[in-house]
């Protein structure tokens, strides 16, 4: 059975290529297209799609707007699709506060290559990600987020009640898909002086990271900035790593630092939890705990590996409460998390963990 995409853009040549796009992929079908935000929720409640591709700014009705219209009137997964501008990136944070499941770049200033050359593959298959889930959530009798069993309060009380890190310590969080809903809910629950820094790689273009941090920042009890190069790590703080650019922690006589690194080519994962995960490793030792959210694909799992073996601790979401279930499972399956949760107790453990 094909999946039913709605195409929503004032743009005729952006409709075009994600027809062409989205069209080569025999798991899908076009069922309509929606000139503005408007037109989107009427076409979305009639033609009941599995998945909708949503443009942020539109004539008549913007896609935000439309988001919440099309959530309160026929919820469906929403993919926005975000010009790489600091406008670009406010508007699509807010739109998936609004209840879209993720975002995707699209480049207006070349029309040859509108979503760049990973985009042939990466948009497909994370629609086709997307709108499983979107599946999973209708026929499942279970809720969103689920009731936690009494195996994960067990795990859950018996990582917080030893207290796997010192006040010397570090935590650092991986995440990508759905990662920055789960990361506010995450962080919501750290209180003002948590007694070691965080630091948060989230899969995200450049210009995404800045406004994902101040958002952050203006609705949580901890400090959540935008790290930069030469940094020192506070307490109380929740540290962001630029988008599209690798962050590592070194040690020095003063404390604990970040340092930025540029990818190459072949390191498609950007910030890399892994290469997080693995600094960490190297200068904390044993006195680390890194968290594996939501996300496609599998970075993060190498990473845990150094982590493991460096006698530092490991947790990962579960699958319930992941959008997509990729870097947190890869980790679960290699053996390396000591707890799997669910979403919504990650953060109060968190809170707990130092001794």
């Amino acid at each position: 059975m094909t999946l039913g995409v709605l195409i929503v853009d004032d743009s005729v040549f952006f409709r075009r290529a994600l027809r062409d796009l989205i069209g080569r992929d025999s798991k899908f079908s076009i069922i309509g297209e929606a000139v503005n935000g408007r037109d989107a929720v009427l076409k979305a409640c009639q033609l009941k799609p599995d998945l909708i591709t949503m443009d942020v700014e539109m004539p008549v009705m913007d896609g935000i707007s439309a988001v919440r219209e099309i959530m309160k009137r026929c919820p469906t997964a929403i993919m926005m699709l975000s010009s790489l501008t600091k406008a670009g990136a406010e508007a699509t944070l807010e739109a998936l506060d609004a209840g879209a499941m993720d975002f995707f770049a699209k480049n207006p200033a070349d029309m040859d290559e509108a979503f760049g050359q990973g985009g042939r593959y990466l948009l497909p298959a994370r629609l086709r990600m997307l709108a499983a889930r979107a599946q999973r959530r209708v026929h499942t009798t279970l809720p969103t987020i689920p009731l936690v069993s009494s195996q994960n309060v067990s795990s859950v009380a018996r990582v917080a009640e030893r207290g796997v890190i010192s006040r010397r310590g570090l935590v650092a969080i991986g995440s990508s898909t759905g990662g920055p809903a789960a990361l506010q809910l995450v962080l919501q629950a750290i209180p003002a002086e948590f007694p070691v820094p965080i630091l948060v790689a989230q899969h995200m273009p450049a210009a995404f990271t800045q406004p994902f941090a101040n958002r952050l920042n203006e609705n949580l009890a901890i400090s959540v900035v935008e790290v930069a190069d030469g940094m020192m790590l506070q307490p109380g703080f929740a540290y962001i790593i630029p988008g599209a650019k690798h962050g590592e922690i070194v040690r020095r006589s003063q404390g604990l630092f970040f340092v930025t690194r540029e990818p190459v080519t072949s390191e498609h994962f950007r910030p890399s939890v892994n290469i997080l995960f693995q600094s960490a490793a190297r200068v904390m030792g044993g006195d680390m705990l890194g968290v594996v959210l939501t996300g496609m694909g599998d970075d993060g799992m190498i990473g845990a590996q150094d982590v493991r073996a460096g006698g530092g601790h490991i947790w990962a979401q579960d699958q319930a409460t992941s959008v997509i279930y990729g870097m947190p499972a890869a980790v679960a399956k290699a053996g390396l998390a000591e707890a799997v949760l669910p979403l919504q107790e990650i953060g109060p453990a968190i809170a707990r963990c130092v001794a």
